[in-house]
């Protein structure tokens, strides 16, 4: 073998250790993000043990904070995890909608239907909007959840303005209008976990839901729209 072949095999080697070093950092990541969801869904952020979630997922505890700085860093990871393929799921909400308005109250049912189904992701909510109680997150954290929060609300908006364009809707802001239905579709969902707000609704949660998207969208229908057929 030639110098040049043993130098060539040396790098080789190298390159090699580190796709597996790369890739055993990955399955860690994702070994944590496992137990940690277990262990948060279970007892909620203030009651959750890190020591269980470190013992489940097989490491020592110190390795959790090789990868996440903080119990809260690791809460939001976990909330966090699946935000693209929520993203995905909205898109394939409305794939086969003919028209924008179509594709608004479908993903107003969308919407609703996962956040019920998974409510625990949900709590990704309250933990950005309560760093004070669970402390402050990293600026690169909040970061991340507020881009997957842009994405969401651009699909919405784009439905919207298509509902404009195709007179179904009056002249608006569709972006404003789609921070307006988001604010008040999570504020619904919100209050189903406090029992004296559930006793005052006093009507299903579902009803509520989508009355209130129907009413805000009737309030911009157009002249002719189907809104108000």
């Amino acid at each position: 073998m030639t110098m040049g072949d043993k130098m060539q095999a040396r790098e080789e080697d190298s390159s090699s250790e580190k796709v597996g070093r790369a890739e055993r950092k990955v399955q860690s990541r994702q070994q944590i993000l496992k137990a940690a969801r277990g262990v948060f869904f279970r007892d909620g952020f203030m009651a959750a043990n890190l020591d269980e979630v470190a013992e489940n997922a097989g490491v020592a505890k110190g390795t959790l904070y090789r990868y996440f700085e903080s119990k809260a860093d690791l809460y939001v990871a976990v909330l966090a995890d699946n935000g693209d393929g929520f993203t995905q799921r909205m898109e394939e909400a409305i794939s086969s909608a003919e028209s924008g308005l179509a594709q608004v109250q479908g993903l107003s049912r969308f919407y609703y239907d996962y956040w019920v189904r998974n409510p625990e992701y949900f709590q990704i909510f309250w933990a950005i909007d309560n760093q004070s109680v669970i402390g402050e997150l990293p600026p690169e954290v909040v970061a991340a959840v507020s881009k997957l929060w842009e994405q969401n609300l651009s699909i919405l908006s784009s439905a919207l303005k298509r509902a404009v364009d195709e007179g179904s809707l009056v002249d608006c802001d569709p972006w404003e209008v789609a921070q307006i239905l988001w604010t008040t579709a999570n504020a619904l969902i919100q209050s189903d976990a406090i029992r004296p707000r559930r006793e005052l609704r006093r009507l299903p949660l579902e009803q509520v839901f989508h009355d209130a998207v129907g009413y805000i969208l009737r309030g911009l229908a157009a002249p002719g729209s189907p809104l108000l057929g």
